[in-house]
């Protein structure tokens, strides 16, 4: 028999009031695709950075090709051939592309040959970079692009993958999909952990499921339906959404020939941006990641403050000037792409993460009611079934799912009049991300203007109205959900929509 590349044996991880990891076993075999599946909090990247080297297991061994080995730090998994693309990406902001992939390779290379093979894997994998540009320009979708490349230059012989396409396109993650059953071909052997279940059942030839920590069951997923791996992992399907035809009602927010210059050279200009959003409607925004959906969420929320006043108007008052308190106070709320650093500090607590964006538990003079600010997050953890250990647990301590189920409740549960989201639902899982599509289609029933904005063209084409395309800074026409197709958004994404576009946006406007 073939000895399995990796085998994990009894292996528990206990952290401060919670079991991330309860006598965990899990075999991988050579030139296998191995799913991982769980819900959010089930113990999943705990596990993966236990074989990664990042953290140690209370219990348990693994075995490399039938080999007893302690793994103590990523660089001696490096050398045993593991490589691993996080979900929270452990990028240096400051440094190049080409210098952040330096870092985990052969100190011997020159930092010139890594950026000539990070422009070959790049072009050979259809995953286009710049190896010269600074990471903090790059959108969270070029992030994982750098994650990606960066874990197949060490060519691997097993590849552990974190949610690595929770904001790729679809033709994106096509391309990831052709390269990965490549690397399956040639002998790499691969875990893979997804809540996409239509790609686990397209890539895996096994699966084993996790539920609060310990192993609930083992299959072959290809011989399982979506129905049927979500009953696995959560115990039950998602309900189905019901997005009811309604008209809408006055326009919420009105945005008129957007023109900006980027504020880095590697940004996108906007070109001519004309958008409307009315009370009672999901409009929905595609688009291949980089290409100014960041730069119009900037002037959106306020961040960027640039734009002629009259250019964005917020419940019919002009606020392309207005920072983002001013505009929250006309009912905007805004869950920005990236979890740590823009929608939560790591190291405050849940609770006093609340006060970054709502001021209901603050009295006279400033001071926090502790009690009521205590009560309000507890509110929103059990509203969004957040697994936490209560209002005081940080930012950082949460699983990059649960950390977005807080932030996203945090904005909802605000009751805004406007509310626009980036990726409301990366990392989630099939469960959370039903509730949180289905909250987004109570606020608009409720009468609250919504702004989608996602690289998941299903999650657009479940929850959106009507839906624009950004493409090289540029918008597309406005187009009824019911006339959209893959192919059509997808021709759209190159910018390949009429030549009349802007005389469509500026009638809509």
């Amino acid at each position: 028999m073939t000895t399995p590349l990796l085998s994990l044996q009894g292996i528990t991880k206990r952290y401060p009031g919670v079991v991330a990891n309860q006598d965990v076993s899990l075999t991988v075999m050579p030139g296998q695709a191995h799913a991982v599946l769980g819900e959010n909090g089930a113990g999943k990247s705990t596990l993966m950075k236990i074989i990664y080297g990042s953290v140690k297991p209370d219990e348990g061994q693994i075995l490399f090709k039938g080999q007893p080995v302690s793994i103590r730090n990523p660089q001696e998994a490096r050398k045993l051939g593991i490589s691993m693309v996080f979900q929270h990406f452990s990028l240096f902001d400051t440094l190049t592309v080409a210098e952040n992939v330096w870092l985990g390779l052969d100190k011997s290379l020159p930092l010139a040959e890594v950026a000539r093979r990070i422009e070959a894997k790049a072009s050979e994998y259809g995953l286009d970079i710049e190896p010269q540009r600074p990471v903090h320009t790059l959108s969270v979708g070029e992030m994982q692009r750098v994650e990606i490349i960066r874990a197949l230059l060490t060519e691997p012989k097993l590849l552990i993958l974190d949610e690595p396409t929770s904001v790729l396109t679809p033709q994106a993650v096509e391309k990831l999909f052709v390269v990965l059953n490549k690397l399956v071909s040639q002998g790499c052997s691969l875990l893979y952990i997804s809540h996409k279940l239509h790609e686990i059942r397209a890539l895996c030839s096994a699966c084993t499921v996790l539920r609060g920590g310990k192993v609930t069951g083992v299959c072959d997923p290809r011989e399982e339906s979506n129905a049927s791996l979500s009953r696995l992992m959560i115990g039950a399907e998602p309900s189905a959404l019901a997005l009811t035809p309604r008209t809408p009602g006055g326009v919420v927010l009105s945005v008129r020939g957007l023109s900006l210059p980027k504020q880095d050279p590697f940004g996108i200009d906007l070109d001519g941006i004309g958008l409307q959003v009315r009370s009672g409607e999901v409009v929905g925004l595609a688009g291949v990641s980089g290409n100014g959906q960041r730069e119009l969420m900037w002037a959106l929320s306020g961040e960027d403050t640039r734009a002629p006043a009259g250019a964005i108007e917020v419940a019919g008052q002009s606020a392309g000037r207005m920072g983002p308190q001013r505009r929250r106070s006309l009912g905007l709320h805004f869950v920005p792409e990236e979890r740590l650093g823009r929608g939560a500090v790591p190291s405050m607590s849940l609770a006093h993460n609340l006060l970054l964006t709502r001021n209901e538990s603050l009295g006279k003079g400033g001071w926090i009611r502790m009690k009521d600010l205590a009560e309000q997050a507890r509110g929103v953890i059990d509203r969004f079934k957040v697994k936490a250990s209560g209002p005081d647990a940080t930012a950082r301590s949460l699983s990059g799912g649960n950390l977005q189920k807080f932030i996203v409740g945090r904005e909802i549960s605000a009751a805004p009049t406007l509310l626009i989201v980036s990726q409301p639902t990366w990392g989630v899982d099939v469960g959370a991300a039903a509730q949180i599509r289905g909250e987004i289609l109570a606020l608009r029933d409720a009468g609250c203007a919504v702004l989608v904005v996602s690289e998941e063209l299903e999650e657009l084409f479940e929850i959106s109205d009507r839906l624009h395309v950004i493409a090289k800074g540029r918008l597309s026409p406005s187009l009824p959900r019911q006339e959209a197709t893959v192919e059509r958004i997808g021709e759209w994404m190159s910018g390949l929509w009429p030549e009349n576009a802007k005389e469509v946006q500026h009638v809509a406007a």
